[in-house]
């Protein structure tokens, strides 16, 4: 007797949330079924010549869509595919697009949080410089939703009638970061209340809030790993005791 089949999707990724967090809140949001490769199995995949890999890739997240035959890297790319198979676009060009700038800013704040992927670590001194840059980033988000009608007490970042991809995204980015390193959230709220407030709405959803059950459960407090997270939360410390 076979064993059922495998569900329609298959993530591979470090057993942290960071980019793969988007990627698995998207699939929760959709209801879509998903397993995840072991960390042994993401290195394999990570050394094998581009040639013999599903999709050429340098490092994680990739996604497989089993159903369509259909496998992606890069977490903007797997986001936009996602999205459009479940409907999780505005559906006009210009909001379209702007849910693509949306990932692309997230995707460039996690590059700037991780020094370039741990290409150099933190210090106090590089963190307080950095400051007003990521409430900058905040506010940027803040005012996207703003100039679509969103406030503390409702609506979504785009001006959808239902959350979409860039509220998954705005809610796993700032969400996220700020629940993992908590000394963050006084300044996402000062700075950015509305986004703080679509933050939490998402986060409440039932199967957003048992996905981040899930995750504390298996990789607890993490958020990017590494000794880059390690320098993150030393320089995050050393401000709120400085």
């Amino acid at each position: 007797m076979q064993g059922d089949p495998p569900p329609r999707y298959g993530l591979q990724y470090w057993p942290v949330m960071f980019r793969g967090q988007f990627v698995r809140a998207t699939l929760a949001h959709a209801d879509a079924p998903w397993d995840e490769a072991d960390i042994d199995a993401v290195a394999d995949a990570m050394s094998e010549d581009p040639e013999d890999q599903p999709v050429p890739f340098m490092g994680p997240p990739v996604l497989t869509d089993r159903q369509a035959g259909v496998t992606l890297a890069q977490m903007p790319a797997i986001l936009d595919y996602l999205a459009r198979v479940h409907g999780l676009m505005p559906g006009d060009p210009a909001r379209d697009a702007l849910t693509r700038k949306v990932v692309a800013d997230a995707n460039d704040v996690l590059m700037e949080m991780t020094r370039h992927n741990g290409a150099q670590m933190w210090t106090a001194e590089a963190w307080a410089e950095y400051g007003p840059r990521l409430s900058r980033w905040m506010a940027i988000f803040d005012e996207t939703g703003r100039r679509h009608g969103l406030t503390e007490g409702g609506g979504t970042l785009l001006g959808t009638e239902a959350p979409g991809l860039a509220d998954l995204v705005s809610h796993v980015l700032w969400g996220t970061m700020t629940d993992t390193l908590p000394a963050l959230r006084p300044l996402l709220e000062r700075t950015a209340p509305t986004l703080a407030a679509l933050s939490d709405r998402i986060g409440a959803r039932p199967e957003q809030a048992a996905l981040r059950a899930r995750s504390v459960e298996a990789w607890g407090e993490a958020w990017c790993g590494g000794q880059i997270e390690a320098s993150l939360r030393a320089a995050i410390a050393a401000q709120a005791t400085g």
